[in-house]
């Protein structure tokens, strides 16, 4: 794809129509500022891609994150100002005409869609819920088409310069564990993504942590970063230390068990985004995180506990590494 401008700030900036590079499976008409808008109700549920382009396009923004180039339209410039807010952690503005990935943002104050390239992927009354969306998908986008590291569901912490990784997706109970290890003293860097380079060490993505609580009958997400948890963020790859494959199971007395490089791997392979896509780039990486930590597994209770436990049990670990040498 191709942006025919590119903004180097979220500035609105004249209207301009991407199209796709020359070997892709269909082209875009170049459309100019005289095209008429059209409303949402004139749109098909499946348009062709050429559809898209026959509306008018008030303003556009690209960035990069890990390597991915990302472009977003938007139909009404005041969205560009909600975006940062919805972006990826270390996000740049990408100066490149050429993107990955394109996204459409069409509203019409009662109704928004967004599409990636022509698959619709929300349609709502609410702007909040679009962005939502597109915060959500941007990521996972992001993860799949990266080249140069692995995106692996997990917690991750620094402590004393090693890596703590709790693998696991959503109600798994990792945020609740990683936020209380920030409590507990340690380093944030991430409570969604573990991002991997090539020789195991693993990379900020320090998102705000998404705390689910209870108000009343009803499950709630606070959104807090590190520093209202009493934490810092980290700035710099660790070496991974401690791999923590763990379930929360109330009042389970917390008990864990080593267990073997490979069980460690296979637990982190779980939990990658491209485990099926590029299962041999997955598995040229993830050997190298497990190989110099610790591995251990349970079940878990209360976070605050066992958060302690386990930077006592990384101390130890280390210490021991040091006399073993």
């Amino acid at each position: 794809m191709n942006l025919l401008k590119s903004t180097k700030s979220l500035s609105v900036v004249a209207t301009a129509i991407p199209t796709r590079k020359a070997n892709s499976s269909q082209s875009l008409k170049t459309v100019g500022l005289a095209v008429v808008q059209r409303g949402l109700k004139e749109i098909p549920r499946v348009p062709s891609l050429t559809t898209l382009n026959c509306l008018k396009w008030e303003a556009e923004f690209s960035f990069i994150s890990y390597g991915v180039r990302i472009g977003i339209r938007v139909n009404e410039a005041r969205v560009l100002e909600r975006l940062p807010d919805y972006l990826p952690p270390g996000w740049e503005h990408s100066a490149s005409p050429d993107v990955d990935q394109l996204y459409s943002l069409i509203g019409d104050e009662s109704n928004y869609q967004l599409w990636r390239d022509r698959e619709i992927l929300a349609e709502a009354s609410l702007l909040e819920n679009i962005l939502h969306t597109l915060d959500t998908d941007l990521r996972l986008q992001i993860g799949m088409l990266v080249q140069d590291r692995l995106f692996v569901h997990a917690g991750v912490v620094g402590w004393r310069g090693r890596a703590i990784v709790i693998p696991g997706r959503s109600f798994s109970g990792k945020t609740t564990l990683t936020a209380a290890l920030v409590q507990a003293g340690a380093t944030y860097y991430s409570d969604e993504y573990a991002v991997f380079d090539w020789q195991g060490g693993v990379y900020p993505y320090p998102r705000r942590l998404a705390i689910r609580e209870w108000e009343g009958e009803q499950e709630v997400k606070r959104q807090c970063t590190a520093e209202e948890l009493g934490g810092t963020v980290g700035t710099e790859p660790l070496p991974v230390g401690l791999v923590v494959h763990v379930q929360y199971e109330l009042n389970q007395v917390w008990c864990p068990q080593e267990i073997s490089a490979g069980e460690a791997v296979l637990a982190l392979l779980d939990n990658t985004i491209v485990a099926r896509t590029r299962p041999e780039f997955a598995l040229s990486i993830l050997p190298g995180v497990v190989s110099h930590a610790l591995r251990i597994a349970g079940k878990r209770g209360e976070a605050a506990a066992v958060a302690v436990a386990l930077l006592r049990q990384l101390d130890d670990w280390i210490e021991c590494s040091k006399v073993c040498k």
